[in-house]
């Protein structure tokens, strides 16, 4: 019976998204992927019971289907453009992420948080949304309402994220190369930044792609040193062992892959060319499976103090970046 309702939640996914792709090719200043989201959320108020039977299906396109996405748009870059982007984006990076675990650590002892959902909002804020939270959680010893919290906190303004980011980089005529590294410094979850910068433009979503998953990897660095603190503060989890394996997350190695077998260049171009359409495709199939499980109401109630941390910490994320770009000329 589960296997019947997974299907039939990735279905609905599908067709949906087929819906949303047309929509989004009428009116490309919005994009198909902002569709996608939009029409998956007014489903699940409209029909939240059945939301809830295939659930199991859109949460697994939600989350596996964008990773296979990620996987698949690899093969419409080179690997000399993923260093090169990867590289010129790292100062960026490292600068925003300063500045918002600084925020995160104040904003915190002003709203009297406490360390362990103030630092899974702040390593979610500044590196790479659920992921980070995911990683950094069994290092903190969070507890499922901490994560719960902190995870319903950065959906939240990831939904924002899709709609916001791309009114403000037409309002601030941004060219497509400043909006594709903005959006993927300063939006949280890989979902919306690869929504946000499609729906502006097919070269605004590979740059935000690369740079998203450089600042992913920010991951490794992050965890280890976390696990060296939490280890010295003699916590219940001082044992815990940093693993590489686990700290990066198989969609970028799956990225990685694919860049390579593509700038070698032994698979005709027509090819590759198909594949990282579908992965475009896959990134609004995947948008309906969010929206699909995603109840507003419910985001808004699990508490203000979470929630005004994480608009701080994305405030100055997004302002720093800008700052930081508009001295390395990018706008």
């Amino acid at each position: 019976m589960k296997n019947n309702w997974a299907i039939a939640g990735i279905s609905v996914c599908f067709l949906v998204g087929i819906i949303a792709f047309y929509l989004g090719k009428s009116f490309p200043l919005i994009g198909g992927a902002v569709f996608g989201i939009t029409i998956g959320i007014a489903l699940n108020a409209i029909f939240s019971k059945q939301s809830e039977i295939i659930s199991i299906g859109t949460s697994f396109t939600g989350k596996k289907f964008l990773h296979y996405a990620i996987i698949l748009l690899g093969f419409e870059m080179s690997i000399q453009e993923v260093v090169s982007v990867g590289l010129s984006s790292l100062w960026i990076i490292l600068f925003t992420l300063l500045a918002t675990f600084i925020t995160a650590y104040i904003a915190a002892k002003a709203l009297k948080l406490d360390f362990v959902t103030g630092t899974l909002i702040g390593v979610g804020t500044s590196i790479c949304g659920g992921s980070a939270i995911a990683a950094t959680a069994p290092i903190v010893s969070a507890s499922n309402q901490q994560i719960s919290y902190a995870i319903a906190t950065i959906f939240l303004f990831n939904i924002i994220a899709v709609f916001l980011f791309p009114a403000l980089g037409h309002l601030l005529n941004m060219s497509n190369e400043a909006f594709g590294i903005w959006a993927g410094t300063a939006i949280n979850d890989t979902s919306s930044v690869l929504a946000a910068a499609y729906s502006y433009s097919d070269e605004s979503g590979a740059l935000a792609t690369i740079v998203k998953l450089t600042r992913t990897l920010m991951i490794i660095p992050i965890t280890f040193g976390l696990s060296i603190y939490m280890a010295k503060a003699q916590t219940a989890n001082a044992d815990y062992k940093f693993e590489l394996t686990k700290a990066i997350p198989y969609f970028i190695t799956g990225f990685i892959i694919t860049t390579l077998i593509n700038s070698l260049g032994f698979i005709p171009t027509n090819i590759t060319h198909f594949l990282a359409q579908s992965g475009k495709f896959l990134i609004i199939v995947a948008m309906v499976g969010i929206g699909l499980n995603t109840d507003l109401a419910k985001l808004l109630r699990n508490g203000i103090k979470p929630i005004i941390m994480g608009l701080i910490c994305w405030i100055v994320l997004s302002i720093v970046a800008l700052i930081v770009m508009y001295f390395m000329g990018y706008i």
